[in-house]
């Protein structure tokens, strides 16, 4: 105790120390129970913990592999899936080009007849007109233009087809020299363009013919563009005699001239 420290108080120090190491071995034994307490808690916790883990391993390891057996099998299905809609996209594809194929030589089958077609009337009104011209039934007449056709070229040019027949004289040669001029309306004045006019030139012989029972004569013409076409004369010319006709120029092939 220090110098001048209380003699009562050093008395009752005294006195108490007993129960003072007492308390301090009861604490002290407190702290070890409560630590072994904790280590104990801790080992069950841990013991507790591994048990879990063994637990669920067990019960989850078998479900892990049967999902991977499940995706396994679902990803098999899926490229069979895949594969057959492939093979289902290719066929569509092939089933389309062979459909346009099949309409591509529909079109042309089509457009092949529709040209037979034309050719058997062609042919049909061929043999009706050698009927008439020749048959033991036709109209005996002498040199005649059977009809006249124009047809309109992108240019402006004029393609003309002009057919002549003559059945009076069987076996005789018709010889001569074909001419035509257009009358029509132009500026408002009537006009007619002669054979050299058509032809842009002057002095233009005239088309040479020659048959026993029918020619096609062809040849081209140029009208002026603001003239009014209305009405064609022709004319033919040979051994010692003409014919002179004239016809409608809206009249379509094979028109007959007045």
């Amino acid at each position: 105790m220090p110098p001048g420290f209380p003699a009562f108080l050093r008395d009752t120090l005294q006195m108490q120390r007993p129960i003072f190491h007492r308390t301090l071995s009861i604490v002290s034994s407190q702290r070890s129970n409560m630590s072994l307490r904790w280590i104990l808690l801790v080992v069950f916790w841990l013991v507790s913990l591994a048990l879990t883990w063994g637990g669920a391993s067990h019960s989850v390891v078998p479900h892990l592999a049967e999902t991977e057996a499940q995706l396994r099998q679902s990803r098999q299905i899926q490229a069979s899936q895949t594969y057959q809609i492939q093979k289902l996209q290719q066929r569509q594809i092939n089933l389309e080009i062979s459909d346009q194929i099949s309409r591509a030589a529909n079109v042309d089958i089509q457009s092949l007849l529709a040209e037979r077609d034309e050719q058997i009337a062609a042919l049909r009104a061929d043999v009706a007109f050698y009927e008439r011209l020749v048959g033991a039934t036709a109209q005996r007449k002498g040199l005649n233009t059977h009809s006249i056709e124009f047809v309109r070229k992108p240019s402006g040019v004029w393609d003309y087809n002009v057919v002549l027949t003559q059945n009076l004289n069987r076996g005789a040669i018709s010889q001569g020299q074909l001419r035509f001029s257009v009358d029509g309306v132009r500026v408002g004045k009537l006009t007619t363009i002669n054979w050299n006019d058509l032809h842009q030139k002057t002095d233009v012989p005239g088309q040479p013919y020659s048959f026993r029972y029918f020619q096609q004569l062809q040849g081209s013409v140029m009208l002026p563009l603001d003239f009014i076409p209305q009405r064609v004369k022709i004319s033919l010319v040979g051994q010692g005699m003409s014919v002179t006709q004239t016809f409608d120029w809206k009249l379509a092939a094979n028109s007959i001239g007045e």
